[in-house]
């Protein structure tokens, strides 16, 4: 855990709030593709075909799986061009003299598709943990391609360390709520903010944090930078983007979300040691200042001689420094 600043370490352990983002960070972020459905008489090879073709340019963890699974299946991807993406809603490609639409139902709607019956079955793909994706053409549906990113094995255990500390958890994600729900009680988080867009992370964490707690966001992604710098403290998953790891405040080198969990701890063993260090210190002085100053003289005794005087300073350092190293023996 890099902990880049005594104020970081300071502030983890008031945290009251950490908000995750879903994708890399609660997920494995290696989504697959699990259902393709095509509209009534669309072949789901055509779906796959034009979804391939959109996603073709795209650098979006979904257009990886999509064109994964396109070249298992064989699917000759034809040449997309004017490729167009609207963040948090699709993108839009020519292809075969077609113009293609691929994104959320939001976006369909947008664009004048009606999503029709495919509606309720991306719905039920949804509760179970997976993302649709609409695809349409020159104005019409031609199906949904459904995507699942699996959790991290580790993820549910971050969340239980962290509601063991009294500490909530939120989700953040730009996925659909339902989709976003069922991987919230997967990880077993408390509270679920959804379909955000990439630019307002940021005002959704200044939102919390009008709640009147100390908000810790975790984060890999180019999008969550700035949600990590508004947050209290911003804690990045080491191996995510380069500029989250340089908007975050700890950086978890192992990219083990346990350790949001052992920072907070970290934080709050820290602190608890320099508060009994100021006390043993102020202690001895409160002590050893005035016999010093030969109040035990002034009513008979004897006055403190240099050597004891010496003695009891340095008595007084190394308890605190021991005190100090008492850290060492910190663990997960």
């Amino acid at each position: 855990i890099l902990i880049k600043s005594g104020e970081a370490l300071e502030i983890a352990g008031r945290t009251g709030i950490v908000v995750f983002d879903k994708t890399g960070t609660l997920t494995q972020g290696r989504p697959e593709v699990t259902d393709i459905i095509g509209a009534e008489g669309v072949d789901a090879r055509e779906v796959l075909r034009f979804a391939a073709a959109a996603e073709k340019l795209s650098e979006h963890p979904l257009a990886e799986a999509i064109l994964k699974r396109a070249d298992q299946e064989g699917v000759e991807i034809p040449e997309p061009s004017g490729f167009s993406a609207v963040p948090g809603r699709g993108i839009r490609v020519e292809a075969e003299g077609r113009t293609i639409l691929l994104g959320n139902v939001r976006f369909l709607r947008e664009n004048g598709v009606d999503p029709g019956a495919l509606e309720d079955r991306a719905a039920g793909l949804a509760e179970e943990g997976k993302t649709p994706i609409f695809l349409a053409a020159d104005g019409g549906l031609l199906g949904v391609i459904a995507a699942a990113d699996r959790i991290k094995d580790t993820s549910a255990q971050a969340v239980a360390g962290l509601h063991r500390l009294g500490i909530e958890t939120v989700m953040l994600t730009g996925d659909n709520r339902r989709s976003a729900e069922a991987v919230a009680r997967q990880a077993g988080i408390d509270r679920v903010v959804a379909e955000v867009l990439p630019g307002d992370k940021a005002e959704e964490v200044k939102r919390l944090q009008g709640e009147g707690k100390v908000v810790a966001m975790v984060g890999d992604g180019i999008n969550d930078a700035p949600a990590l710098a508004q947050a209290d403290v911003g804690i990045a998953v080491g191996g995510g983007a380069d500029v989250a790891v340089e908007s975050a405040d700890i950086v978890l080198m192992r990219g083990d979300l346990r350790d949001v969990d052992t920072a907070v701890r970290l934080s709050r063993a820290s602190l608890r040691n320099i508060r009994q260090n100021l006390f043993w210190a102020f202690g001895y002085n409160v002590l050893g200042i005035p016999v010093a100053a030969g109040l035990l003289h002034a009513f008979g005794g004897p006055l403190l001689s240099p050597m004891f005087a010496a003695a009891a300073m340095s008595l007084s350092s190394v308890s605190v420094v021991t005190n100090a190293l008492r850290l060492r023996t910190f663990r997960k």
